[in-house]
C-alpha cells in the first residue's frame, strides 16, 4: 500500500534532484548567474547541495519500493 506514494515521491524528488544539478551546471559552465539577485558562488554551492540531496533522497525513496 506504501509503495505507490513512496515510489511517486521518489521519482519526483530525483527527476527534480537531477534537473536541478544539470541547470546549476549549464549555468556555472556558462559563467551566468544561477539565481538573478545573488552571489554567483554560494548561489551555485546551494544549489548543487540541494540538488545532489533532492538526488539521494528520490534514490533512497525508490530503493525501498
Amino acid at each position: 500500500m506504501e509503495s505507490g506514494p513512496a515510489g511517486l515521491g521518489g521519482a519526483v524528488f530525483a527527476l527534480f534532484g537531477a534537473a536541478l544539478l544539470l541547470w546549476t551546471g549549464a549555468r556555472t559552465a556558462r559563467r551566468a548567474p544561477v539565481a538573478l539577485g545573488v552571489r554567483p558562488v554560494p548561489a551555485a554551492v546551494l544549489s548543487t547541495v540541494f540538488g545532489v540531496l533532492f538526488l539521494l533522497l528520490g534514490v533512497w525513496l525508490l530503493a525501498g519500493v
